[in-house]
């Protein structure tokens, strides 16, 4: 299986790596020419959980890719997801298929968008969930921060060859499980990411953010809300690693109880793998912490926790809370709210104000 991914940071370029030394036919793309630049002439340096590693890649400017592809991986943040594939359509062949190897709610719009050029549809489209985390800190080197499995389905639900022959592949790197209900778990993703969010709030690793009983609390309560927006909208919410979102309806304080150790299992298994006297972890939250605080650049919640807000508007679910949530990193992003505890502070208010707090 030919296979180009679109967007060579850490998720798109781990991937890459790992596949690439594994034997399979990778060819990784990306915008950022200093990037691209830096894998063709040293290459891709990884250091992290695995260790030091190095890597000699294929890497394409996109100006410089040929069709006709097989499969894509579209690996960029979410909010580039239509961007990605559109500098790849004139390079579509009659096996082409392409996959949203990222956050977010992007595969309808991908649909809708192979739809509106006569190119096919859901047919055309698996979606995914990679599980696994890292920073692309500087040109040709990324840090792998956790790890982490793959879900990987059809959005059709079928089981196909070409998603078997790229389970497989994927494999190189990390575990992955197949789904039938793959739109499903990525709405568990988008639902457990509202206590990543969450968690990005203030400039400080996830241990002291969500890691703290009375801010878990309000991150839990988000999470509840969260969950209840995507069962207005008739979703079967699926359970992951990280994630079960039975423990996320609270009715007593036991029950709340197993929710906080939740959300604790969740940060250890984030953790568990790194070796602190080994490696010194620059990346120390979030992708959007990351966003925020090192590369300086909007992070991907509105094209993922901004779409959970929507969906909740056409269901008619209360949304309140994550609006609020949202809203406060807009904020933060466009210069007019500081990162702080306070921030923390501010929606725990609110969260009462509401009668939404955990038992």
């Amino acid at each position: 299986m030919k296979i180009t991914i679109v967007g060579a940071g850490a998720i798109g370029g781990l991937a890459g790596a790992w596949m690439t030394q594994a034997g399979h036919d990778v060819t990784l793309v990306d915008r950022w020419a200093e990037h691209i630049d830096a894998l063709k002439q040293h290459g891709l340096r990884v250091d992290g959980v695995r260790g030091e590693r190095h890597f000699t890649v294929k890497a394409l400017h996109p100006h410089e890719l040929q069709g006709p592809l097989e499969a894509v991986l579209i690996a960029t943040k979410s909010q580039h997801a239509i961007e990605a594939l559109e500098s790849v359509l004139p390079h579509f062949g009659p096996e082409t298929f392409v996959v949203s190897f990222q956050n977010g709610f992007n595969e309808p719009d991908l649909i809708a968008r192979l739809q509106a050029d006569g190119l096919g549809g859901a047919e055309r489209v698996m979606g995914s969930i990679p599980n696994y985390g890292g920073a692309l800190v500087d040109p040709g080197y990324i840090e792998f921060v956790h790890e982490g499995p793959i879900q990987l389905g059809e959005m059709t639900g079928e089981r196909t060859p070409r998603l078997t022959e790229l389970a497989a592949a994927l494999g190189a790197l990390t575990e992955v499980q197949l789904s039938d209900n793959i739109w499903g778990q990525i709405w568990a993703k988008e639902v457990y990411s509202a206590q990543v969010v969450f968690s990005a709030l203030a400039d400080a690793p996830v241990t002291e953010t969500l890691g703290v009983e009375r801010y878990a609390r309000v991150a839990g309560a988000v999470v509840r809300e969260a969950l209840e927006i995507a069962e207005a909208n008739g979703i079967t919410v699926e359970a992951f690693d990280f994630f079960d979102p039975a423990n996320y309806k609270p009715r007593t304080p036991d029950e709340t109880r197993k929710l906080l150790d939740n959300i604790q299992h969740a940060i250890w298994l984030l953790k568990k793998d790194q070796k602190p006297a080994t490696h010194q972890f620059k990346k120390k939250g979030s992708g959007i912490w990351w966003d925020i605080v090192y590369r300086n650049r909007p992070s991907e919640v509105r094209s993922s926790n901004g779409k959970l807000v929507a969906y909740a508007e056409q269901s008619g679910a209360d949304s309140r809370l994550n609006a609020k949530l949202c809203e406060m990193i807009y904020e933060i992003e466009d210069g007019q709210r500081p990162l702080g505890f306070q921030n923390f502070e501010e929606l725990e208010g609110y969260v009462q104000s509401l009668g939404k707090a955990l038992p």
